[in-house]
């Protein structure tokens, strides 16, 4: 028989809280952050609290301050990341509407020639579709975006360095992933990583991307795909298990990893203090668990910071 889940009100959520051990330390300011930010969302930073994977009870003398402070925390990492990803977004759209543009044509008939890409017989079905994606954007955006209306009235088509305006990351990523091997190395010299290399680091970026835009949980977040040891692996001493990496694979760090080789100097620094920051601030408001706890499981070796000073 199916248990369904009923409408909680917010003392009785707060009640459901206290049963699991967490400690309450302003019942009216709860009940607000509760009716705001909403419970289910909020107990979704309760891992990182518990008592143990067997034992789902808060660690004694955990309280909902601490609870929200993780909460608010995982908040401003998204906003960090998300600002960040956005640069490097507009970067690959720039750099790669001007390699096609300037190889193929500036023409969408031109541009979108399944000749311009790559004839690999196992990629054909993926190429077909990105192309069928991007010329629906075309045709959903003609009328409804300023700029590709402004050149379709006046023109008569919409070049590759307008359109990319109205794609997505995920697009991007794809596209990429089907250009030919000589565009690909062209483009991703441009990063001094090799093309394999950047086509992980852009999936990845957009997927860490779309989470940072709808709100989910970020901090401990890991994608299936990982990306290849670095030197920047090997000169943070890295500790492995079973000859692999457990920081800067497929998690927050590996993020990090991938924007050191791919914003300006600048942008990185202040991205890097940025999260700093907001880790003091966290590490200042939260007393159960150790900073080295919270390090773990965002994915960052405790010499994190290290990798700023780093060519």
């Amino acid at each position: 028989m199916r248990n369904d889940k009923l409408f909680k009100t917010l003392e009785e959520q707060i009640d459901i809280l206290r049963a699991k051990g967490l400690t309450i330390d302003n019942y009216e300011e709860t009940k607000e952050i509760l009716l705001r930010e909403n419970y289910f969302f909020l107990s979704g930073y309760r891992h990182l609290f518990m008592r143990s994977s067997k034992d789902r009870r808060f660690i004694e003398g955990t309280t909902f301050r601490e609870l929200y402070a993780m909460f608010s925390f995982d908040r401003h990492l998204r906003n960090i990341f998300f600002k960040y990803i956005l640069i490097v977004e507009n970067n690959m759209k720039s750099i790669i509407s001007y390699q096609l543009s300037k190889k193929y044509g500036y023409k969408e008939k031109n541009y979108l020639n399944p000749k311009n890409f790559t004839q690999d017989s196992l990629k054909s079905r993926q190429l077909h579709d990105i192309l069928n994606k991007m010329k629906r954007q075309i045709r959903v955006n003609v009328k409804d975006h300023a700029a590709t209306m402004h050149y379709a009235t006046n023109y008569g088509y919409i070049p590759m360095w307008i359109l990319v305006k109205v794609l997505s990351f995920g697009i991007i990523s794809e596209l990429y992933a089907i250009l030919k091997e000589v565009d690909q190395v062209e483009i991703s010299n441009y990063y001094h990583v090799r093309a394999q290399e950047l086509e992980i680091y852009l999936s990845i970026l957009s997927n860490f991307r779309n989470l940072c835009a709808h709100e989910d949980i970020l901090y401990d977040h890991r994608t299936q795909k990982v990306i290849y040891d670095t030197r920047f692996h090997q000169r943070l001493n890295i500790e492995k298990t079973d000859d692999e990496y457990i920081y800067g694979k497929n998690d927050l760090f590996a993020v990090i990893i991938i924007l050191k080789q791919m914003l300006t100097e600048e942008e990185f620094h202040m991205m890097m203090k940025e999260i700093c920051y907001e880790l003091e601030i966290l590490t200042g408001k939260v007393h159960t668990i150790s900073k080295k706890t919270i390090l773990n499981s965002i994915g960052f070796p405790e010499n994190f910071m290290e990798i700023m000073d780093m060519e």
